[in-house]
């Protein structure tokens, strides 16, 4: 086995002291004022045809700090704000990449709350964590331990809508390593009634955490609806509880993800998905909450990352190839497959479970792609002109 030096991200959850409370909404604050003045001074700068670095940002920040309406700013920590401004640079890159959009200004009530520290702005000492001007360690609720001997190199301290208070440590972990290789493969296909069903037959219940809680999110929006917005502290006591049904929704989902992903990455070499466009996909309305709930784009990505760790190969088959109305045993089209049908017959006489069948053909697709060398996604068009997986068949339904 091979140690991979994979830095992760370790989360925990912290109760603050007062003050600590007021130090950090304080500093949150003043992260989103930085953010945006240099947002919008980068802005008018492109107006002017003119370019403007993190180092151009880095002088305005000291210059606004020797303000007098501006010099709350020094009453913070320092690494925070400069880390705000490396963010901002990172925004900027990946939109003259052309890999996101144009950066968007901060929301007072939108926006995450959220502060970067780095190595020089915090100090972790035999369990405890301090962070700058903080005379107290935090009081974290150790839910695990860090790896042996890890010295966090950044911690970021957010707070989410239902008040929660968290921090996250980054560290290398040793223990993550490759796992032993294997000669297994599975296709995945995901779907509303069953989460995943594999083509090993193995259908995967969907847990639909959001239903679960519908009733109780319900009559937490119609509280908070009723609420005038004017109303501020009955209105934002009513908005937290909202939020809570929402993050106890979320964190149920997570949790289950983490525990199938993790499952999936150790008993397989290689995972064969659909490379599904779930953005255009929730634009159906009378799918798009079941679909949202589904998560199938958070399941994507934890298996990505989690095979990346442990030496595994995930492969994602173009999404026009027709997996379900394509006979695993014959290789017949079906010239039409409807969502309602669940199961059919071949031509050749085998009946197929929609389903297990889809997941079979993902396999078989994926393993082919293996070996034609066609890399992990295949590509959405050849020299002719089409895609190397592409038939001319509807798009399949989930």
């Amino acid at each position: 086995m091979v140690t991979t030096h994979v830095k992760r991200a370790f989360k925990y959850r912290f109760y603050p002291t007062d003050a600590q409370a007021a130090e950090l909404s304080r500093t949150f604050g003043c992260v989103r004022k930085v953010y945006n003045m240099a947002l919008a001074a980068r802005t008018e700068a492109r107006t002017r045809g003119e370019r403007v670095n993190y180092n151009q940002t880095s002088a305005l920040l000291t210059l606004w700090k020797k303000t007098e309406e501006l010099a709350y700013l020094s009453e913070v920590s320092s690494v925070p704000l400069q880390q705000a401004l490396r963010h901002l640079q990172v925004a900027f890159t990946n939109f003259f990449g052309k890999r996101a959009k144009y950066p968007r200004f901060k929301s007072r009530k939108k926006s995450r709350r959220s502060a970067e520290y780095t190595t020089s702005a915090f100090r972790y000492r035999d369990g405890k964590l301090t962070l700058a001007k903080m005379s107290e360690p935090l009081d974290i609720a150790w839910s695990r331990h860090l790896p042996e001997g890890a010295a966090p190199s950044t911690v970021t301290v957010s707070q989410d809508a239902a008040g929660r208070w968290f921090v996250s440590m980054l560290c290398e972990d040793p223990t993550v390593v490759a796992l032993p290789a294997t000669d297994t493969a599975v296709g995945i296909d995901v779907g509303l009634t069953h989460l995943l069903t594999l083509s090993s037959g193995e259908k995967i219940t969907n847990p639909r955490h959001e239903r679960k809680d519908r009733a109780r999110l319900a009559l937490a929006q119609r509280r908070l609806a009723r609420k005038a917005k004017g109303d501020g502290a009955n209105r934002a006591k009513a908005r937290r509880k909202a939020a809570k049904v929402h993050a106890r929704i979320t964190d149920r989902r997570r949790d289950h993800l983490h525990k199938l992903t993790t499952r999936l990455v150790r008993e397989n070499q290689t995972l064969v998905i659909e490379d599904l466009t779930v953005r255009n996909m929730v634009k159906n309305r009378s799918l798009a909450r079941a679909i949202s709930d589904a998560a199938w784009s958070e399941f994507r990505s934890m298996l990505e990352y989690k095979a990346a760790w442990y030496g595994r190969e995930v492969i994602a088959v173009d999404r026009w190839f027709p997996s379900s109305k394509l006979c695993s045993n014959c290789g017949t089209i079906a010239s039409t497959m409807p969502l309602h049908v669940r199961e059919w017959t071949c031509d050749c006489g085998t009946t197929h479970d929609r389903d297990v069948n889809a997941a079979k053909n993902l396999l078989a697709a994926g393993l082919a792609v293996t070996v034609c060398g066609a890399g992990v996604r295949p590509q959405r068009s050849s020299p002719g002109g089409q895609s190397a997986t592409k038939q001319k068949t509807p798009r399949r339904e989930p």
